[in-house]
C-alpha cells in the first residue's frame, strides 16, 4: 500500500493525541501505587513533551497547517479553560469543598517532598503541571473533535471530572469515590469546575478552530 500524505497526516494526529494523553494519566498512575509522580515525570512526562513538540514542528514543516493549528488552538483553549476551572475550584476549596489544594499537592509529589511539605518551587511546578494537563485535554479535544460544539465540550469536561472522581486519586485523597467519605461539596466542586472548563474550552475552540475536521473525518478520508 502506498503511503500518501493523508496517511502521514493521520499518523501524526494519532501520535500527537497519544503524546498529549500521557500527562493527565500520570497522576492517576502514581496514585494507584505503580510509581511515584516524581519518577514518572522524569522517565515518561518529559519525553512525551519532547515528542509532542517534535510532532508540532513536523506538522509545520510538512505544511499540515490544519493539524498544526489544532494543536496550538487546543493548548490555548485548554489553558484559558483551566483558568475558569481554577476559579471554581478555588472557591470550592475556600468553602471546604476540597480536602486540600490540588496544585500544591501535585508540586509536592513532583518534587518528592511529601515529608517536607510544599515549597515555592514545588508549588510553581504543581500549578505548571496542573495547567499543562488542562492544555493537554484541550489538545485531545481539538484533534479528536475539531471545531465541534460547545455542548460536546461541556460533556467532555464533565466526563473528565467524573473520571477524576472514580479514579485511584479519589481513594488516595481519602474522600472515596465521588467524595462520599468527605461530603457533597467535593462532587459539587469537581463537577462545577469541570463544567466551567468544558464551557470555556468549547467556546474558545468554536472560534479558533474554524472548519477544523474531526479525527473520525480524517479516518474516513482513507476509505
Amino acid at each position: 500500500m502506498k503511503i500518501t500524505s493523508t496517511h502521514k497526516k493521520l499518523l501524526l494526529v494519532l501520535l500527537a493525541t497519544t503524546a498529549a494523553g500521557v500527562s493527565p494519566n500520570l497522576f492517576v498512575v502514581a496514585q494507584a501505587g505503580y510509581s511515584t509522580l516524581h519518577h514518572l515525570a522524569i522517565v515518561i512526562l518529559f519525553p512525551s513533551l519532547l515528542v509532542l513538540a517534535i510532532l508540532y514542528i513536523l506538522a509545520r514543516f510538512w505544511e499540515y497547517t490544519d493539524v498544526h493549528s489544532q494543536i496550538r488552538n487546543g493548548i490555548i483553549a485548554g489553558l484559558v479553560a483551566t483558568v475558569g476551572l481554577e476559579l471554581v475550584r478555588h472557591i470550592g476549596f475556600s468553602l471546604g469543598g476540597m480536602p486540600g489544594d490540588m496544585p500544591k499537592l501535585l508540586g509536592v509529589l513532583l518534587f518528592d517532598r511529601f515529608a517536607q511539605g510544599p515549597s515555592t518551587w514545588s508549588t510553581v511546578a504543581g500549578y505548571a503541571y496542573h495547567f499543562w494537563n488542562g492544555a493537554a485535554f484541550g489538545i485531545l479535544f481539538s484533534l479528536i473533535f475539531g471545531r465541534a460544539r460547545i455542548w460536546l465540550a461541556t460533556g467532555y469536561g464533565i466526563l473528565i471530572g467524573v473520571g477524576f472522581m472514580v479514579s485511584p486519586v479519589a481513594i488516595a485523597l481519602g474522600v472515596g469515590y465521588f467524595g462520599v467519605d468527605f461530603g457533597w461539596g467535593f462532587a459539587a466542586t469537581v463537577t462545577l469546575a469541570h463544567i466551567a472548563y468544558g464551557l470555556i474550552l468549547g467556546t474558545v475552540l468554536v472560534r479558533l478552530n474554524g472548519k477544523a475536521v474531526s479525527l473520525l473525518s480524517r479516518i474516513r478520508e482513507l476509505f
